[in-house]
């Protein structure tokens, strides 16, 4: 599967650097345009490109948001995601580690609204990059990345590649009340956890 990143700063590249390390095609965007990402492609090899959001959006069957949860709203033209995965791992947050006000509403919530023909997923959102870089080929117990979702087939998409990077998935249920625990602010949020104790906190 072919996988679009949009946002490639610290954690957006390293979900790239993983992605073909396990043997993925990623097509990356940024806000500064496809020149900008020269460097990264050219460290990726042949199995990275780089185009404008809309662009990376129509040439993969998933995409991964990555960049600041205010810059969300208006980055696609909703046609863009038209039944597409749409995976936010975004984080809302008010101000320097305080989550965002949004008024009971889930963050994901928003992006659906905002991109009604796309299948949203909420997901890698929750790991620190640094994490993220080794914990899937480290030795030992997995650690678990979750999804929340409204659409099964979304998740299920989604979860195999969590898998193809040496995580367990977890899922936390629908996307209002399993991305609210994922969120900032949520009991998910930035706290790593092995499957085991990922699933034994969903089932207590």
């Amino acid at each position: 599967m072919r996988t679009g990143i949009i946002g490639t700063g610290r954690i957006g590249s390293t979900l790239a650097r993983i992605l073909v390390a396990a043997g993925h095609q990623v097509v990356l965007a940024g806000a500064r345009g496809p020149r900008a990402l020269g460097p990264l492609v050219t460290e990726l090899g042949t199995a990275a490109s780089a185009a404008h959001p809309a662009e990376a959006a129509a040439r993969t069957e998933l995409l991964v948001l990555m960049v600041p949860f205010g810059a969300v709203r208006g980055l696609l033209p909703p046609h863009a995601v038209q039944d597409k995965v749409l995976v936010d791992a975004t984080n809302a947050f008010g101000g320097p580690g305080a989550p965002a006000d949004l008024g009971g509403r889930g963050s994901s919530d928003l992006v659906a609204e905002w991109y009604p023909g796309a299948q949203v997923v909420k997901s890698l959102n929750t790991m620190h990059f640094e994490t993220l870089a080794v914990a899937g080929t480290a030795s030992g117990d997995r650690l678990a990345h979750f999804t929340a979702g409204d659409d099964v087939k979304a998740k299920e998409i989604v979860a195999g590649i969590i898998t193809d990077l040496g995580f367990a998935p977890v899922d936390t249920g629908p996307l209002h009340s399993g991305g609210i625990l994922q969120q900032p602010g949520g009991p998910l949020f930035n706290r790593p956890l092995t499957e085991a104790q990922a699933l034994a906190w969903i089932s207590h």
